[in-house]
């Protein structure tokens, strides 16, 4: 049975809590009314006599089209909220609508901002589409905490520009819904930048689909959702290191060190063909993505002295800029090379800070955008001071999969914001875009997507809160916390725990493959297999990440280990029964044709639908 009720029950219990207790008196404000309760916390919020009350009269009055749009997105969204079906009309507006205004004559909202109203009737007005829409995030938060709203009024500003999450879906597949109830959460919370580093299937170079990919079609459909909710989805490729999910099967590509090994991870940045592989995965990316920016990652490319290892490196930078050029200088002229690229395709370049290490004569292109996360021999207030845009992407803001997670209690109570940096708080926010929390895969099976998902919703609101507004809105964590748990999850999100089938004994049959299994729920929502011979699991093949993520491995019966996630997997409802998707390398169970059970991606081999009996 799903725990969802009981966690929903302790959320409004804590919410409770927060709307009960006591807050200071501000001139011209009565103490026993604060500001309604939301993530971001409204920071100006004067109060007035009387509500808006939510009813089934409502309407929602947008007159432009842009201002329709906006009123478009909230019906749906109040739709999935369970506040029913809400019409979108034109013309005056009466007692009981929502109001949607667009005025670009309103400079001081800038961008994003946006003014809420709320008496008879509730308006959101923005000088842009975008901020018009997140004024509506707001009245979604105070709606999903009952139908009626305090009268008042609030203009609220983000103080920073660029407010994100990065996720490494690189080498390990991230199944597609838990994304999309990542970018409606993100939109939720006012955070408009989602990284995304993976891999898109390729139709110019089929050598390198190798397994998890991403189709071009689940690619388009995610985007489409970014664009609905304001969350621009910018793509990665890591290069020049980190490239051996693409270069694998290119030995002709890989940089060979002085004893004539390959380095599958390492793009050989000498070869003129190297630079035209990778601009050739641009091309092809900007067929699905839109925005206008392309992080190419540049870290870790060399560690410690390894340029040594490679004299073609330092030759390729002498011949180029003189004797007096460093190995480095070839690392940065290939960054700028792909800048440069990128920039005649409409696309602002975006690197990781860690390459920048001031051993390099020739300088970073001037605009590129830095993303700091490690500390390294160039500070934040030397790159500020060169000039180059600075995101705050600190490794304290992480949550390894399987390793190091973001203390956000302790981040939250330090108050921190996006001035401090990994090695140096800035004493001003000047020439700082903004910040986001990653998530990375560095033990691919060190949790599973659901156990993620826990995790991340209080870093996800901690960093919304730090990046548009005050950092430290309630005295203790715990009342930031059941601030949380009053807001709740956003219109949309797909509670991804469920199982559709009790536990007990089944008889799982598909393509005249039978096997009999004792069918577990798991504590994070997926379930376990147990058959005469242990649990099912898949556990061959080469690892990744220390995952299997060849396809064709064969499924096996394992000793049963509550702590093995590759014996976790997730019933998905089809047409006639159920596929059988293993949690952690995200591919289906298929049947061959001599009888074998193995995995493979869905658009390779079709899954076996299993009827259980």
């Amino acid at each position: 049975m799903s725990t969802f009720p009981r966690r929903r029950f302790v959320g409004v219990v804590a919410a409770l809590a927060l709307l009960l207790s006591p807050v200071p008196a501000v001139a011209g404000q009565r103490a026993a009314e604060p500001p309604p309760v939301t993530v971001p916390a409204l920071t100006d919020w004067t109060p007035e006599s009387g509500s808006y009350a939510f009813g089934s009269g409502a309407r929602l009055v947008a007159d432009t089209p842009a201002e329709a749009r906006v009123a478009g997105t909230l019906a749906d969204d109040l739709r999935a909220a369970g506040h029913g079906s809400v019409p979108v009309v034109g013309g005056t507006a009466r007692g009981g609508d929502i109001v949607v205004d667009i005025q670009p004559a309103r400079k001081s909202l800038g961008a994003e901002g946006y003014e809420l109203r709320v008496g008879k009737r509730l308006s959101v007005t923005g000088a842009t589409e975008t901020g018009a829409f997140y004024g509506t995030r707001t009245l979604l938060q105070l709606l999903a905490q009952g139908d009626r709203v305090p009268a008042g009024r609030t203009v609220d500003v983000p103080r920073y520009k660029e407010r994100g999450v990065g996720v490494c879906a690189c080498y390990i597949h991230i199944s597609v819904p838990w994304l999309e109830n990542l970018v409606r959460e993100m939109a939720n919370h006012k955070l408009n930048q989602l990284l995304l580093e993976l891999k898109v299937k390729s139709d110019a170079h089929p050598e390198a689909n190798t397994w998890g990919y991403y189709t071009k079609d689940e690619i388009r459909r995610l985007v489409a959702l970014g664009e609905k909710y304001h969350v621009e989805i910018i793509p990665e490729i890591n290069s020049p290191g980190h490239m051996d999910p693409w270069i694998e099967n290119r030995p002709d590509l890989q940089l060979t060190d002085s004893d004539g090994d390959k380095q599958p991870s390492r793009l050989d940045i000498t070869q003129p063909a190297a630079f035209d592989y990778y601009t050739s995965l641009i091309d092809e990316y900007a067929e699905v993505f839109k925005a206008p920016a392309w992080h190419m990652g540049a870290d870790e490319y060399m560690l410690g002295s390894d340029f040594a290892k490679y004299p073609q490196i330092l030759k390729y930078a002498q011949d180029r800029y003189g004797s007096g050029a460093t190995p480095q200088d070839a690392f940065i002229d290939f960054v700028n090379r792909v800048g440069a690229y990128a920039a005649a395709k409409g696309r602002k370049l975006r690197i990781w800070n860690d390459g920048l290490t001031g051993a390099n004569t020739v300088p970073v292109t001037a605009g590129t955008i830095v993303e700091h996360w490690l500390n390294v021999t160039t500070k934040p207030s030397q790159l500020i001071a060169q000039g180059y845009p600075l995101m705050n992407a600190s490794y304290s803001l992480y949550l390894i999969r399987g390793g190091f997670h973001s203390d956000t209690e302790g981040l939250y109570d330090q108050s921190w914001d996006p001035r401090s940096f990994e090695g140096e708080k800035l004493a001003s926010a000047r020439g700082v875009t903004g910040a986001k929390i990653s998530l990375w895969p560095d033990n691919g099976r060190g949790e599973t997507e659901n156990e993620v998902a826990v995790r991340l919703w209080s870093a996800l609101r901690h960093i919304a809160q730090a990046t548009w507004g005050d950092s430290h809105p309630d005295a203790t964590y715990a009342g930031f916390t059941a601030r949380g748990a009053a807001v709740g999850h956003a219109p949309g999100w797909r509670d991804l725990t469920s199982v559709p089938v009790p536990d007990g004994s089944y008889s799982f049959q598909a393509d005249g493959v039978t096997f009999d299994a004792d069918l577990a729920r798991t504590a994070d929502g997926y379930v376990t297999l147990r058959g005469p011979l242990g649990c099912l699991a898949v556990s061959g093949g080469r690892l990744t990440l220390n995952v299997p993520l060849q396809p064709g491995v064969q499924a096996t019966w394992d000793g049963c280990s509550a702590t093995n996630t590759l014996q976790r997997w997730q019933l998905q409802p089809a047409e006639g029964g159920y596929r059988l998707v293993n949690v952690i390398t995200r591919m289906a169970l298929s049947v061959t044709a001599d009888g074998r059970i193995v995995q493979y991606p869905p658009d390779q081999h079709p899954p076996a639908v299993w009827q259980l009996s």
